[in-house]
């Protein structure tokens, strides 16, 4: 017998299974090609879980017909993308068929390829360690191995199996497998593209607010994350920003791979960006490798000193002016807000990708201490962005319904009147505006008012409020609503 492979008991080591080789016929059908071959390889990953893949590779090919194993392409290639042309213009060159390999060899999957089929059971004496061979046939080997021994079951492995050999869609890499046909010999230029999920890149944001609150240094990063079952050494990466549209499937997704490294690489300048239809795209500026199971960070953009905005927000609700209620909150905290304009003259203007922005603020010591994050959706050049960091602590309301009648009830539409008293609290030593915001209900009049208010919208009245440090301030307002 022929020990090609093994696999040992119990746990399976995988190590046992790489002196596993296919055999000489199908060794001698197939032409292989590994990242040897490659000449380059570039890399544009969309947002959603999508990139597409162009894979430069120099092969020799024979005439006539023959059998390419692409090797190490990506674990999650969507196969009926998968486009495969000669670069050099010599022509004669073919396409028949392709065949996408991903079920990668493992001991497991190695036993489920051979249920129903026989291997060797090894077994060593214990005390003179002679080995013996009885042949097995699988029954199964999901959530373990059933033999069939003679004329007995086995569940289990009593002892080491060995395999006559490791079926040819079994592969240890993911491999795309093509026939050719080529009109003659010869050393080609090739190039596979073709789109792949296991890829994905998000923006993600750091803000250091300045101690006066008005500005904010801000630095972007792209973080990478490839769990694509392949490594892309050298790449020119690209990245597009924007909802593509996609047609989904209706087939399970692949598993992903498991583990995980991270790599942070701090690129010397920015991406250079382009418009792409109606998307934006990213250029890095010097090829890099992207690693299998790794997370990498590449520097997007960097800017000192944007002006920045703060604002301090109360917002009511609709429901106040519907009935009676009197209190309406004690010790209400008010939402902290941040804004700046991305904006060429501010040191920004540049399409600024979806992702989380991350602040953080120096203390008296000089520490940076995190203030908060917010997600910011993609933001053209000459937009505003606008972050909630939480609420404050020491800028707080008491909101009150003084009074409340019925002028009118009928069928179809109610006329009501009601008072309200907000008790504004500053507790820092510093002056602040606080924006009241009160969202009204229907046909809205405000008829009485401590402070004008401004109509920002068919909805909503608008007061800025200006409390003093340690100070107080009361707003009261009647409101004729008909709805």
């Amino acid at each position: 017998m022929n020990k090609i492979g093994v696999v040992s008991v119990g746990a399976l080591i995988l190590s046992a299974l790489l002196t596993i080789v296919p055999s000489d016929r199908a060794a001698a059908e197939e032409l292989r090609s590994t990242l040897q071959d490659q000449q380059q390889v570039a890399v544009t990953i969309y947002n959603g879980d999508l990139a597409l893949i162009k894979d430069r590779r120099r092969v020799e090919l024979p005439a006539g017909e023959s059998l390419l194993a692409l090797r190490e392409v990506s674990g999650g290639m969507m196969a009926e993308t998968a486009l495969l042309r000669e670069l050099d213009g010599k022509g004669g060159l073919q396409v028949v068929e392709q065949n996408f390999d991903y079920d990668l060899l493992t001991p497991q999957k190695l036993l489920e390829k051979y249920v129903g089929q026989t291997v060797q059971v090894v077994r060593v004496h214990p005390q003179s360690g002679a080995e013996t061979l009885e042949p097995a046939t699988v029954l199964a080997a999901n959530g373990g191995v059933v033999l069939r021994m003679g004329d007995r079951i086995e569940t289990g492995v009593p002892g080491r199996l060995v395999f006559p050999d490791v079926p040819a869609n079994l592969r240890d890499r993911p491999t795309l497998v093509v026939q050719l046909v080529c009109a003659e010999a010869g050393i080609r230029e090739l190039e596979l593209s073709y789109l792949s999920s296991g890829l994905s890149w998000r923006a993600d944001y750091v803000a250091e607010l300045s101690a006066d609150d008005d500005r904010l240094d801000l630095s972007g990063w792209v973080t990478l994350d490839n769990r694509s079952g392949s490594t892309y050494r050298n790449a020119l990466l690209q990245l597009v920003a924007g909802e593509v549209n996609r047609v989904r499937p209706a087939l399970l997704e692949r598993a992903a791979f498991d583990g995980r490294a991270v790599k942070t690489l701090a690129a010397a300048s920015a991406m250079a960006e382009e418009s792409l239809l109606d998307y934006h795209l990213y250029t890095l500026g010097r090829p890099t490798t992207i690693g299998q199971n790794q997370v990498k960070q590449v520097a997007l953009l960097g800017a000192s000193a944007v002006p920045v905005r703060k604002e301090y927000l109360l917002r009511g609700s609709e429901y106040y002016y519907r009935g009676l209620y009197g209190k309406l909150g004690e010790k209400l905290k008010a939402a902290v807000f941040l804004e700046f304009d991305n904006r060429q003259k501010d040191g920004l203007g540049l399409p600024l990708p979806k992702g989380i922005l991350r602040v953080y603020k120096n203390d008296r010591s000089g520490n940076a201490q995190f203030v908060g994050e917010d997600r910011i959706d993609h933001t053209a050049k000459n937009e505003t962005v606008r972050l909630q960091l939480g609420a404050a602590f020491d800028v707080t309301a008491q909101r009150t319904q003084t009074d409340f009648k019925k002028l009118a009830s009928g069928a179809r539409e109610s006329l009501v009147e009601s008072a309200y008293l907000i008790e504004l609290s500053n507790a820092t030593d510093k002056a602040v505006t606080v924006k009241v915001a009160e969202p009204l209900p229907g046909d809205w009049q405000i008829i009485e008012e401590s402070l004008p208010h401004r109509k920002e919208d068919a909805r909503t009245a608008v007061w800025q409020v200006e409390v003093p440090a340690e100070g107080k301030v009361l707003l009261t307002y009647r409101a004729r609503v008909r709805y």
